[in-house]
């Protein structure tokens, strides 16, 4: 088990001559987009038309980029943010011969439930199994999976129990897996501290607030938890449209409730839930990546993350990387895809 703390030249060389055979694909794109491009750093990368595809119990809207016979990458985004987290990443990958998918998750987006009679739950199972009727619909047998936050809770479950299904895997702060008896013991002060509005949303009040003042609450987090990050007034209100689906705060606010054990889950999740209340161990090949200016996580050097592992592991902190590493850093995401990719050949 290979662990890295930085980029090490080893490292990048190595790395260097996985993204130069990528770019045979598309030799005169590949990853250089960034480079070329006015906006690169503008926070002004978008996407195109956002498609629609039943899925289990949602109508799940995503993104598509990139060639549709490439090597599928399934990019998941974190609370409070959405799908454009990865714009950039995603016209990285994409002009790297990816075929790259961004789905909203439930209550986000354009993504619907089927059903008004099904229940608004924000377990990690029933996220985690959004995606495997994603890939089944897609017709996706195996992919890439990237995520941080949520979307890394939601990689790392699918990796640890439906392993075939993912060629190798992007975590941005290690192994996130849930488990409600782990998180019913007291953290040091600073760490509670970090986690306020987890507490905030157990409460009749914080449900009430979050529910009417999503739009400054979101923003002040986005603050908080990168603080090096200067985004600016349209990138927060292009996420912000994202919010405004009617599943959102119920979603949400489950979420965190679910996981203080305030709320109960769904019946159906229960054998997928002890299994991840075991910590089940991952098996496939994976870069871990922390953000040295995380406001949540402070980075680590990824032992935390190998301890579950069995595979192959590889680690980078990035320099002044707040908690939304893929939008403050795209470039250093695309390129730990692409690690993560070589790693699994």
């Amino acid at each position: 088990m290979e662990i890295s703390n930085k980029y090490s030249r080893r490292n990048f060389l190595g790395l260097a001559a996985l993204t130069f055979a990528a770019a045979q694909i598309l030799p005169s794109k590949a990853l250089a987009h960034a480079k070329n491009n006015p906006q690169a750093n503008s926070g002004t990368y978008t996407f195109g038309a956002i498609k629609q595809i039943e899925a289990g119990v949602l109508n799940v809207g995503y993104a598509e980029t990139g060639p549709a016979n490439g090597q599928p990458v399934i990019l998941l985004h974190g609370w409070p943010y959405d799908i454009h987290s990865y714009a950039e990443t995603a016209e990285l990958l994409a002009n790297a011969g990816y075929r790259v998918i961004v789905p909203h998750l439930r209550g986000h987006g354009t993504t619907r439930f089927l059903s008004e009679k099904t229940f608004r739950n924000g377990q990690q199972a029933a996220v985690a199994l959004d995606i495997i009727a994603l890939m089944d619909a897609l017709k996706i047998k195996q992919a890439i999976l990237g995520g941080f936050d949520w979307g890394a809770r939601t990689a790392n479950i699918i990796a640890a129990l439906w392993p075939e299904r993912v060629k190798g895997m992007v975590s941005v702060n290690g192994y996130l897996i849930n488990n409600l008896e782990r998180n019913q013991q007291p953290l040091p002060p600073a760490a509670e501290w970090g986690w306020w509005y987890q507490y905030y949303f157990a409460t009749d009040r914080g449900q009430k607030g979050y529910t009417a003042n999503w739009y400054d609450f979101n923003k002040l987090i986005w603050k908080n938890v990168s603080p090096k990050w200067a985004f600016d007034q349209a990138t927060y209100d292009r996420s912000a449209e994202s919010f405004k689906n009617p599943d959102y705060a119920a979603i949400v606010i489950h979420n965190y409730r679910w996981r203080l054990s305030i709320e109960p889950g769904e019946k159906q999740y229960d054998e997928i839930e002890q299994k991840l209340a075991a910590g089940p161990v991952i098996s496939v090949p994976t870069v871990t990546l922390d953000g040295d200016s995380d406001g949540v996580a402070p980075a680590g050097d990824g032992s935390a993350f190998a301890r579950k592992s069995t595979g192959k592991h590889v680690h980078h902190v990035v320099k002044g990387a707040g908690h939304n590493l893929p939008q403050e850093a795209p470039r250093a995401f695309a390129d730990a895809i692409i690690e993560a990719d070589g790693l699994a050949n």
